[in-house]
Formats: structure tokens, C-alpha cells, sequence
């Protein structure tokens, strides 16, 4: 038995306890009882507890104990260091004890095992030495038994035993004592006994002579104690399954590297990460990319292969290896060269052309010059990506092309983080793995059709792609590591600059591609189309030939169109039939004219509409342009009985709407020069409708086909069907220039309009329009409205 310092009371010795039923005691408890003062704990009745005795006071009182002297009163000690307490040292309240063995100890010490019988109060202390003597009042506390302290027993009992399991050292028997204590005083005084509380707190447990308020006290210092417990009971099973779980781990570690080592698979692992090693060196990457990739492979060779993170990491570093670092074709700087490859594969387009070679030439004389960012602009099937092949080609580098239409998720160009499941780089980073070289001409596809949603917003991602002062470091978000883009040349294709963000287009030379003449489509129909469809198709140059008029009539009857796609399509309709033919051993060859062209194709698919009209009053042709080319539109205005008001129809837009009432205003505004009278204006309504209906359409540059439309309407005059115009009008009477002239006059071309009016501004304009676009035209620049009428009019 362990026993505390002289005096103390050890709370964790396994003692016996007794108890007896109130007012039932079979010691006779005289007034005077010696008193013992006792440090570091508290004596309760029904207590068993063993006293080390050790201060001279004490074993006196305990020499002169008599066979009759069988109690003392214990009472507990204030302040623990005084060797010989006074009166005023202990306090009044204390216990009766019985003494049911002392003990002498080697060295002189003494212990004594006492009984708690009952409460007593100090009245008068009549001797301190040798020891101390008092008269005191034993106190026997009265409880009536009601439902409320029968129900607090039961909460008290259930506390208890709670508190009994969770302690480690508490004994077997306290759960059996629990339930053979039927009085509430004697319960509180075993509980109280054994609650691990401060001294002061156990000594007012014992001045409480209310067995339900002491009780009460009980419960609660009870609950304090069980929530500490249980908190403790927590936080240990957490730290015990923390610690279980990783002597699982470093088990099942320790054990899967005994497998590895009897199936030879350490070897294997030492082979591969020594694989990727020279991976590495070879890579010849920049030194702080190969850093990070060293630090990756060293996380690899400490993790065994079953584990997820062995897979994530070997595809990243498989990646960071595999991309082209330091791997570039050299350019073939022949400009003489270049410029037959461009030839032979493109027909016209002499501004391009131009511009490549001065590309070629400047990087001859400035090797480590930034690549520019070029943008070709244009309708469908003019050749912007086949021109980005053949650059590839003039320049001896590889080509890589992707398409941007329809993607919405800014991963797709900067890639995912590694932290998600299957994340893999951006398609830039895949593009260039596959070619193998950091410098290939890279053709953006689409870049009008991109879009945007919750998952970001791409063309801000080609923000820094596509800048020459930024792309030197971009960081795709898998890799995230810097790769040098400056040595590719990018080009972007569109077919509509305005969808365009404004800040990517700033980043971008743009090089319009206008729609094709008809001899031009001739000449790349022959050189280019008719050979390529003869090859698909499986026929020899002399089994078909498809003369020059058949080839006019298809572009003029059968497409209409700015580009050649069209056309091809219907050369191949035209290879597949006599394929058929041939192949059914009907015909050994054939010859394609303008007569017999219908029998392969059907009727002809677009008739000018010019060819059907007359000239009439009111009725203007006017031109439009399109991201698929130029257009004819038509505007028709009609007069009714009414107030003067003015009707819009086609699906007109905003702008073309705001162009008819300018242009109704401004008639206004001069009905004296035209000597309009009143009634042309508060009597009739005007309605002004541009077919086709379904078509929406928009846009200022109809505003002085509406001016000559309502003007030719109001003053009765004819305007020729073979005229057609365009151009911005003001309130002042001015024409102001308009874009997409080459697309414009090759429409009227192909309509078969003979005089063209153009705004003055635009003069300047024709010489990018091909001679054989304007042969066999008449072109007018008027600067203000009053001049329109006397060019359109018959």
C-alpha cells in the first residue's frame, strides 16, 4: 500500500470501505475526543482510510490511546507545510473516527487504519499539548425519502459508474458499493470521497449537513469530472487509432517490401527509376524544370508501386521528359525557295505571300528575332489553313493545327492542375509533344468561335500565348513550369474579326483574305481542285476533262460562295458520276461541257435576280458584306395613304433601322430642294422591306440605298436594275466610307451589275481589288446623297 507524506492520504490506494445506516453506531462518542489534523485530504464517513503518522503531536495522541479510547476526530489540515498546527490552522468540521489498527513502522514512523463514523463540529479546544483535546457536537444529518432524491440516486449511481469505467485504476468492487448504498448521504460522502477535487471542495462536501444538497453538489462536481473523462477517453482513442493505423501501415509497408524483394521487383524498381533518370539528363531542360523533375523522381523512389500517388507522379514526370525543350528544326532561309513553295501551292493571294517571305527574310538576318502573331482573316474555303501548311512547308518546320471553335473550358489551353483525377496539360503542350520541336507554325483554328462559360474563359488564356513580350514563360497549370513559346509562330484563323475579344486581336497582325474572282476560282479549279478530285476518285487525267466554261457555269450557277469549297464539292460530284460509269464499263472516258453539265449537276442552283427585275420606282440594289463574303440585297419602298409614318420589315437590325430614319429625315429636311410638297408627307405612310425576310441583317452601310429607295419612290423616277450601291449617309448629306469593298464589288460582279456607287472615301480602296473584278464595271465615288439620283436613275 502506497501511503503519502506524514499525515497524508493516499487517493489511489486500494482501501476498504464501510458503511452503516444514519444514527446506527456502535462507538460510544464521548463530548471531549482527542483531534488529529490531517494534510492533503479529507476524512468522510463510512470511510476506511490509512494514516502515515509521523509528527510528534501525533504519535502521542496515539501513545495514549486507551483500550476504551477507540475514536478520534480527524480533521482536515489548511495549509499542508505546518509541521504543528494551531486551532486556527484546521478546520471545525471533521469526521469521527474509529481506530482499527495501528502499525508501527521501521524508523519510528507509525501508520493507523481509521474508520469515518460521523460528522462532528468543534465546539472548544481545551488542551494543544502534547496534543490537542476539544468538545465537539456530533452531527446526524435526517433525509426523507421522496420520488426527486430517488430519481437524483439514480442519476448519481448512473454518473458514477460511468466515471468507474473510464478510470483506469478505479477497483472492481465501487460499481457494487454503488448499489448497496440506499441512503443519499452516504452516496454523496463514497462519491465525494473519491472524486479527484481540491481539498477545499471535499471539505465543503463535508460541511453540507443537507443530505440533498449535498448530494446536489456531488452530482455536479460528478459531471465536470465524467466530461473531463470522457474528452480524455476521446482524445486517447483518436491518438490510439492514429497510432494503430500507422504500425498498420509501416507494417503492411514493411511486408510489401519483403514481397518486392523475393519476386526481384526492388531491381525493377531501381532499373526504372534509374530510366528516368537519364530521361532527364537527355531532356536537356531548363535547370530549374529539371530541379522540380528530380525532386518528383526522388518522392517516387520512396513510394511502392500499388499506390495512387506512383502512377501520378510517373505520368508527370513522362510528361515534363517527353516535351521538346531544347529540341527546334532549323528554317530553310531560302527566300527564292520559299517563294516557289508558296506558288505552287496557292494560287494569288500576293499579300500574304509578301508577308511570309518578309518574315523568312528578317529572321535570315535575325536568327533569335520573336516570331510574329499573324491572323488570317476571311470567309469560309478561301484557304487559310492550307496557307498555314504551306508556310510550314516554305519554312522546313513542323505543323501543328487546333480547332478553338466550340471550346469553352480555359483547361483546355492551360491544362488541369495535378490535384485532380485524370488532369493532363493543355492541348498547347500536347500539340508540341507530339511534334517534337518548340518551334512548329501553330495554327489556332476558329478563333471567332470560341466561347466562355462558368469553367473560364479560353481566348483570356491565349492572352499570354499569344503575346511575344509574355509567351517565353508560359506555365501551363499541370507542368507548372515555364516553357519557352517565343520560337513558335502561331497563326490564327477567323472568319469574323469582331467576335474577337478586343485584347486578343491587339496581339495579332491581321491579313484579310477576300473572296476569289471567277478567274481566280477558274485558275485554282484547274491547277489545283479538278487534279486532287481525279486522284480521290481513282481516274487518270485523260478519262475525264472538264472544260474552262463548264468550271465558269459551276461557280456562276451553281455555288455562290466567297471561297472554293463549294466548287470542289461539285467537281467531285462530277468525278463521282463518271467514276460510276467508267466503272460499270459504260464509258472508257469522258469530256465535261457547258451542254451537258446539267445531266450531272440538275438545274442550276442560283439565278441572277437582276436578270429578272426592270427598273422601277423605289426599288435599289444595294451591297452587304458577310464572314461567308460580299451579298446583293435589295430595298424596296412603297407609299400608302396615311399620316406620314415609316414602316421597317426583313429583320432589319438597330444600325440598318437608324440608316432608314436618317435617311427619311434628311428627305425631310430638303423636301424644298426636291420640291416635295406637304401631302407627300402628312398624307402618306412609306413601308420600306428588304428580302429575303428570314435573313436577319444589319449594319450602316445600306443608308444611301434607302436614301435613293424613298427619294425615287417620292419623286417617281426609275432606277436602273444594273446599279448597285453602298455607302454611310449623315444628317448633313455625306457619304461616309464603308469596309469589305473587294467582297462587295465581287458580288455585284457575280449579280452582273454593270455601274457600282461607292462613297468618295473609298477611292483609295480599289487598288486592293483585283483587275479582273473590275473589268467590265463602272465604278462612281459621290461624296454627298445629291449626287446618287442622276448615277441610278434611267
Amino acid at each position: 500500500m502506497r501511503l503519502l507524506d506524514i499525515d497524508g492520504f493516499d487517493p489511489y490506494s486500494e482501501g476498504h470501505h464501510a458503511f452503516g445506516s444514519e444514527g446506527e453506531y456502535e462507538y460510544n462518542i464521548p463530548d471531549v475526543i482527542s483531534i488529529l489534523p490531517i494534510r492533503n485530504a479529507v476524512a468522510f464517513p463510512g470511510t476506511v482510510m490509512p494514516l502515515a503518522i509521523g509528527r510528534d503531536r501525533s504519535k502521542a495522541l496515539l501513545d495514549e490511546l486507551g483500550p476504551d479510547d477507540d475514536v478520534i476526530g480527524l480533521v482536515a489540515q489548511k495549509n499542508a507545510d505546518i509541521e504543528k498546527p494551531e486551532p486556527k490552522d484546521f478546520y471545525k468540521v471533521g469526521t469521527i473516527s474509529s481506530v482499527l489498527k495501528i502499525i508501527q513502522m521501521p524508523q519510528g514512523s507509525m501508520t493507523v487504519i481509521v474508520h469515518g463514523l460521523v460528522r462532528f463540529r468543534i465546539d472548544e479546544i481545551i488542551q494543544t499539548e502534547p496534543y490537542i483535546k476539544a468538545k465537539i457536537t456530533p452531527i446526524y444529518p435526517k433525509t426523507r425519502m421522496t420520488k426527486k432524491i430517488k430519481a437524483m440516486m439514480v442519476s448519481v449511481r448512473q454518473a458514477a459508474n460511468r466515471v468507474i469505467a473510464l478510470s483506469p485504476n478505479a477497483p472492481e468492487e465501487a460499481s457494487i458499493m454503488l448499489e448497496n448504498l440506499s441512503s443519499p448521504l452516504a452516496l454523496a460522502d463514497f462519491i465525494a470521497a473519491t472524486l479527484n477535487v481540491s481539498l477545499k471542495e471535499k471539505q465543503a462536501f463535508l460541511e453540507e449537513f443537507n443530505p440533498t444538497k449535498c448530494l446536489q453538489k456531488v452530482s455536479l462536481a460528478l459531471a465536470s469530472q465524467l466530461e473531463l473523462l470522457e474528452l480524455s477517453n476521446k482524445i486517447q482513442g483518436q491518438v490510439r487509432e492514429s497510432i494503430d493505423k500507422t504500425q498498420r501501415e509501416y507494417f503492411l509497408q514493411e511486408q510489401l517490401k519483403a514481397i518486392e524483394t523475393e519476386l526481384g521487383m526492388t531491381d525493377r524498381k531501381s532499373d526504372e527509376v534509374l530510366k528516368i533518370k537519364k530521361m532527364i539528363d537527355k531532356a536537356k531542360m531548363p535547370h530549374d524544370v529539371k530541379e522540380e523533375a528530380l525532386r518528383e523522381l526522388d518522392r517516387l523512389s520512396k513510394i511502392s508501386h500499388s499506390s495512387p500517388e506512383y502512377s501520378v507522379i510517373r505520368t508527370y514526370l513522362d510528361w515534363v521528359c517527353e516535351l521538346p525543350w531544347s529540341i527546334e528544326s532549323e528554317d530553310l532561309l531560302d527566300i527564292a525557295a520559299a517563294e516557289k513553295i508558296l506558288d505552287t501551292d496557292h494560287y494569288g493571294l500576293k499579300k500574304i505571300k509578301k508577308r511570309i517571305l518578309e518574315f523568312l527574310a528578317v529572321r535570315k538576318l535575325n536568327p533569335k528575332g520573336k516570331s510574329p502573331i499573324l491572323c488570317f482573316a476571311g470567309p469560309p474555303g478561301v484557304g487559310k489553313t492550307s496557307l498555314g501548311k504551306s508556310i510550314a512547308r516554305a519554312m522546313g518546320r513542323k505543323f501543328v493545327r487546333i480547332s478553338l471553335g466550340g471550346i469553352r473550358d480555359e483547361a483546355d489551353i492551360r491544362g488541369h492542375r495535378r490535384t485532380y483525377i485524370g488532369a493532363l496539360p493543355g492541348r498547347i503542350m500536347q500539340e508540341l509533344r507530339k511534334c517534337k520541336t518548340n518551334n512548329p507554325v501553330f495554327m489556332l483554328d476558329e478563333l471567332d468561335k470560341i466561347g466562355q462559360d462558368f469553367r473560364g474563359d479560353p481566348a483570356s488564356a491565349l492572352l499570354e500565348v499569344l503575346d511575344p513580350e509574355q509567351n517565353n514563360t508560359f506555365t501551363d497549370h499541370y507542368l507548372d513550369q515555364p516553357f519557352d513559346l517565343s520560337n513558335v509562330m502561331f497563326i490564327g484563323t477567323a472568319n469574323y474579326t469582331e467576335n474577337i475579344p478586343e485584347a486578343l486581336y491587339d496581339r495579332m497582325e491581321v491579313i484579310e483574305l477576300a473572296g476569289y474572282t471567277a478567274i481566280e476560282k477558274l485558275n485554282i479549279a484547274k491547277k489545283y481542285l479538278v487534279p486532287r478530285q481525279l486522284k480521290e476518285h481513282g481516274l487518270k487525267k485523260s478519262q475525264l476533262t472538264i472544260k474552262d466554261e463548264c468550271i465558269d457555269v459551276i461557280t456562276e450557277s451553281y455555288t455562290a460562295e466567297s471561297g472554293v469549297r463549294n466548287l470542289e464539292r461539285e467537281i467531285a460530284a462530277i468525278c463521282r458520276n463518271i467514276a460510276t460509269e467508267i466503272a460499270r464499263g459504260k464509258k472508257r472516258k469522258a469530256t465535261i461541257s457547258k451542254a451537258n453539265l446539267h445531266k450531272l449537276l440538275g438545274p442550276i442552283k442560283y439565278e441572277s435576280e437582276i436578270a429578272m427585275r426592270k427598273g422601277s420606282a423605289g426599288v435599289v440594289t444595294g451591297l452587304a458584306w458577310t464572314p461567308y463574303g460580299g451579298e446583293i440585297l435589295f430595298i424596296e419602298t412603297i407609299s400608302m395613304q396615311g399620316k406620314g409614318e415609316l414602316t421597317l420589315t426583313g429583320q432589319l437590325g438597330d444600325v440598318m433601322r437608324e440608316s432608314a430614319q436618317a435617311a427619311f429625315s434628311l428627305i425631310k429636311s430638303k423636301a424644298a430642294k426636291y420640291k416635295l410638297d406637304d401631302k407627300t408627307f402628312k398624307d402618306l405612310d412609306y413601308h420600306i422591306h428588304v428580302p429575303a425576310g428570314a435573313i436577319p441583317k444589319d449594319g450602316p452601310s445600306a443608308g444611301v440605298g434607302m436614301f435613293t429607295s424613298l427619294l425615287s419612290l417620292m419623286l417617281g423616277l426609275k432606277v436602273r436594275p444594273d446599279v448597285a450601291m453602298t455607302g454611310e449617309i449623315t444628317l448633313q448629306g455625306l457619304v461616309l466610307p464603308i469596309g469589305g469593298l473587294k467582297e462587295k464589288i465581287l458580288a455585284a460582279k457575280h449579280a452582273g451589275i454593270k455601274k457600282v456607287i461607292l462613297p468618295y472615301r473609298n477611292k483609295k480602296d480599289m487598288e486592293e481589288v483585283p483587275a479582273e473584278a473590275k473589268k467590265g464595271m463602272e465604278f462612281v465615288f459621290v461624296k454627298k446623297v445629291d449626287e446618287l439620283l442622276k448615277h441610278a436613275t434611267a
